[in-house]
């Protein structure tokens, strides 16, 4: 992990990383922004795990889908798996309860917010010198 003794990068960073815990622990207020909709009631049994590109959608079953899932949240990858596709896969069989919708719904939050700061954390070593010119200060230590 390079280290950095810019204090205003090291500052901007840590800030960025504090929100990221908060959105991995579930603990952020940002996850009660709900960016998706469960529109339809029925018996939340998870069937078929679908998305719909053009309509944004994650269908759970035939009839029962969250809305509101931008594709660059479904498509999202942590550790080789698709995080919101792995989601529902390994509760399939299983009827989902209210807790398991709000989670679910949060995960979505959690995800795009997660992409916004990694676009961000980019941008701000960027300014920096980018990662090669990080590397390369650190080296000479």
């Amino acid at each position: 992990m390079p280290l950095t003794s810019d204090k205003v990068l090291f500052k901007s960073l840590v800030e960025k990383g504090a929100v990221l815990v908060s959105l991995h622990l579930m603990e952020s207020l940002l996850l009660n922004n709900l960016i998706t909709k469960y529109p339809v009631s029925g018996d939340h049994q998870v069937e078929k795990v679908t998305y719909d590109e053009k309509t944004y959608r994650v269908y759970i079953n035939k009839t029962q889908y969250f809305e509101g899932v931008p594709p660059l949240v479904w498509n999202f990858h942590i550790g080789g798996y698709q995080v919101c596709e792995k989601w529902l896969k390994d509760r399939k069989g299983r009827k989902l309860s209210v807790d398991d919708i709000s989670h679910y719904q949060k995960i979505f939050i959690a995800l795009k917010e997660t992409i916004r700061l990694m676009n961000d954390i980019d941008e701000v070593i960027e300014k920096h010198g980018g990662w090669a010119g990080l590397l390369t200060r650190n080296s000479q230590r």
